[in-house]
């Protein structure tokens, strides 16, 4: 008997139908004897709807009361899921985030776990019960409703299985797994067997939307095994996530090839070459809540250089708008010139820490289709480039192929 905790998604819970699915599968494994933790999304769509509300009240709807709003969509779906539980003979019974005590920081809207206070949860399991809980939601010291942010259900699935020590976490999606990249670009994508926390978290940072970074590093950091599974196969092992010295199925070189279309690259140039200039460049722009990604600054000369960054494209327009505004003039730059049209490229692989080559094999390969390559960032088991966006599924299908990720090289 194992203690498992599932996460069903927004869309594994979309109608009275696909919950009725659920239901059907969570009796499955009671009936093999595990214990079990049902952790859900509000029904797909719903969150969206309840936003919409409350921006026809509020135009900046205020953060306190967003949480009070759109919190309530889980709780429609675990009262759902616990009565089709119950019309199937089974114990079970519903939580709220509140009522399971998950304690959380005040930052609402977008609320970092600090506790979990497991008792009740685990009387419920030693009565025969089957538990199912809100995602999405938890409450601060004060009693305050609030939520985690986008995707946060996946954080609750993983936090439950951390403090509980769960044998498996097990995210059901939409997909049947983690693919070697996106198999709308690329057909010949293929489910990888394992992955490794540190892989799953570059590549969820990356643009990877199968599961939310958050969870993901929550996972890693309390050693919680995930697998990723579709909610529409009735078969089908998925994409276990999983610990370096553990992951001896599959030993590629590089496990995947990440993107993000949602990419803007920004230079200021004619910088003076001088110590602190990168902080009077881009303290502004992180005061305002933009967050950086890649960052190249040129060699000086004759006293100065250019200084480029990455943004997330939505943030864009207002970077611009703080260094023409508040950062130019001041420090005595040239001019600042933008392009929202780029994307990133990023091959993904704890196997580049034993391998060297990789970086030129993925140069050539881009030079060979005659895409330039504007900006490289590096990690231990990741390289990043920024391309113009109109390359960027050429760029995904022929490094998916060189490195050898396609079903025929397999």
């Amino acid at each position: 008997m194992a203690l498992i905790v599932q996460k069903y998604g927004g869309t594994s819970v979309g109608s009275p139908e696909r919950i009725k699915n659920v239901v059907r599968r969570v009796a499955k494994y009671k009936a093999l004897g595990h214990q079990l933790i049902v952790v859900v999304s509000a029904m797909s769509g719903e969150t969206n709807r309840l936003i919409g509300l409350a921006k026809e009240m509020q135009a900046q709807p205020d953060p306190r009361e967003l949480d009070m709003v759109v919190s309530t969509g889980e709780q429609v779906t675990v009262g759902l899921v616990s009565m089709g539980l119950i019309q199937e003979g089974l114990k079970a019974k519903s939580y709220t985030g509140a009522q399971v005590k998950i304690i959380t920081d005040s930052a609402f809207t977008k609320a970092r776990i600090l506790s979990i206070d497991e008792q009740n949860i685990r009387a419920d399991l030693a009565n025969g019960y089957v538990v199912v809980v809100a995602g999405f939601q938890g409450v601060d010291k004060e009693g305050n409703i609030t939520t985690l942010g986008r995707g946060g259900s996946d954080t609750t699935g993983v936090a439950i299985a951390a403090a509980l020590h769960a044998d498996e976490c097990q995210i059901y999606t939409d997909v049947d797994g983690v693919y070697t990249t996106d198999p709308r670009m690329v057909p010949e994508a293929r489910r990888l067997k394992t992955i490794t926390f540190e892989e799953m978290l570059e590549m969820a940072s990356l643009g990877s939307k199968v599961l939310q970074i958050r969870a993901v590093e929550f996972a890693g950091k309390y050693r919680v095994k995930l697998r990723v599974l579709s909610s529409f196969a009735e078969e089908g092992d998925g994409t276990l996530i999983t610990f370096e010295e553990d992951d001896k199925m599959e030993q590629a070189i590089i496990s995947g090839i990440a993107f993000n279309r949602d990419e803007a690259k920004i230079t200021v140039r004619g910088v003076p070459d001088k110590p602190g200039i990168a902080y009077q460049i881009l303290g502004p722009v992180s005061e305002a809540n933009v967050d950086v990604d890649m960052i190249i600054q040129n060699v000086g000369v004759d006293g100065s250089t250019d200084f480029s960054f990455t943004v997330h494209r939505n943030e864009f327009d207002k970077a611009i708008d703080i260094l023409k505004n508040k950062v130019q003039n001041h420090i005595g730059a040239q001019n600042v010139v933008g392009d929202n049209k780029t994307a990133k490229v990023s091959v993904v692989g704890v196997g580049m820490r034993s391998h060297v080559g990789i970086a030129s094999k993925m140069f050539r390969t881009l030079a060979e289709e005659g895409i330039n390559i504007q900006m490289i960032s590096t990690s231990e088991i990741k390289i990043s480039v920024v391309i113009d966006e109109k390359y960027l599924e050429l760029a995904v299908r022929v490094l998916h192929k060189a490195f050898d990720l396609d079903l025929e090289s397999a």
